[in-house]
């Protein structure tokens, strides 16, 4: 039983700044996730892609937003439990125990869901043979773009996933982007690029085609797309990636007798509490009125959420507000000497 403050259930931009928020008022935390590293979706959708509405950083990637958060974290020495979901919960005396599909067990004053929308998997392709090509040439996310290097890549989907690893791997591979509309769901300038892309032959589109077959012994080698008119293509692929979006699964957390409105849990704007004591909800999970979708709302969300869990972890202290500057509790934590 690993006994600490607060539990954090995600460990996306919002939760890892969560847990900086609560290092810097003298909490402690874990965080659990269901993902096999930090980051979130933010890392496991769009490592690459570019983020312009951090405050005073002008341009960064999803992977360089979550280096620096755990940079920021690093002196609160915060223990990660990576490939864990959280299956039960309940209340004993005033505190939590938690439990994960990995029998990890945790001792918990309070617990904050920072899951995004809930666990998530990929919208996989129908065509039963792919199964045997999952994690080896077919895959539903990109963790490591150099190995698409020289090499032909068929990607399937017409939203922005699609659109921005079709631009991206055209600079180092042979790519064939195959989308089953003529119109796409992405961002019209990344469209437009595609569209500029294909005519300049960088690019091979073709819409109105759908995954038919693939074919290979250890690794794809053969991919067969099927026009809406009944016209078969052959195309040679060494990978195929698929982006059709997400399906969201809420799992256990359905279960807690949470508020839950739209797979949204409903909160207090004033500490982002639910309607269960000491359980916190932020980010894209939790719902109130005039809620915005943004990484900086999460960020206000996390901190707020800490503070309201200061009370469960130490009742009988009361929390002043404090400057980081000036907070000797922040400063210890933090290693900052004043001469």
């Amino acid at each position: 039983m690993i006994k600490t403050d607060v539990l954090i259930i995600g460990a996306g931009p919002t939760g890892l700044f969560c847990a900086h928020q609560l290092g810097i008022i003298g909490l402690t935390c874990e965080i659990v996730d269901n993902l096999d590293k930090a980051g979130g979706q933010c890392i496991e959708l769009y490592p690459d892609k570019p983020i312009y509405d951090i405050p005073a950083i002008p341009e960064c990637t999803g992977e360089e937003l979550t280096n620096n958060l755990l940079k920021q974290i690093k002196p609160f020495n915060v223990n990660f439990h990576l490939n864990q979901r959280v299956e039960e919960l309940k209340k004993v005396e005033k505190r939590w125990h938690v439990k994960t599909n990995g029998n990890k067990e945790f001792d918990v004053a309070s617990i904050v869901v920072a899951g995004g929308v809930g666990s998530f998997e990929p919208r996989k392709f129908s065509v039963k043979e792919c199964e045997k090509f999952e994690g080896n040439s077919l895959f539903y996310s990109v963790k490591d773009k150099t190995i698409f290097k020289d090499k032909t890549i068929s990607i399937f989907g017409g939203g922005d996933s699609a659109l921005d690893w079709a631009i991206e791997l055209s600079n180092t591979s042979k790519v064939n982007l195959i989308h089953r509309r003529d119109g796409f769901s992405g961002m019209e300038s990344s469209v437009q690029k595609v569209k500029e892309l294909n005519n300049q032959g960088k690019i091979n589109l073709y819409t109105k085609y759908q995954l038919e077959s693939v074919s290979g012994d250890n690794k794809i080698d053969l991919v067969k797309i099927k026009h809406d008119e009944g016209e078969v293509k052959e195309i040679k692929s060494d990978y195929i990636l698929g982006f059709f979006g997400l399906i969201m699964q809420l799992g256990p957390i359905l279960d807690w007798g949470l508020n839950i409105d739209k797979k949204k849990v409903e909160v207090n704007t004033e500490n982002f509490e639910t309607n269960i004591n000491g359980i916190f909800a932020i980010g894209d999970i939790c719902s109130y009125p005039g809620k915005l979708k943004l990484i900086l709302s999460g960020f206000h969300e996390g901190a707020l959420a800490a503070r309201g869990c200061f009370k469960y972890a130490k009742p009988d202290e009361k929390l002043k507000f404090e400057f980081t500057t000036t907070s000797k509790v922040a400063q210890e934590r933090l290693g900052i000497k004043n001469d």
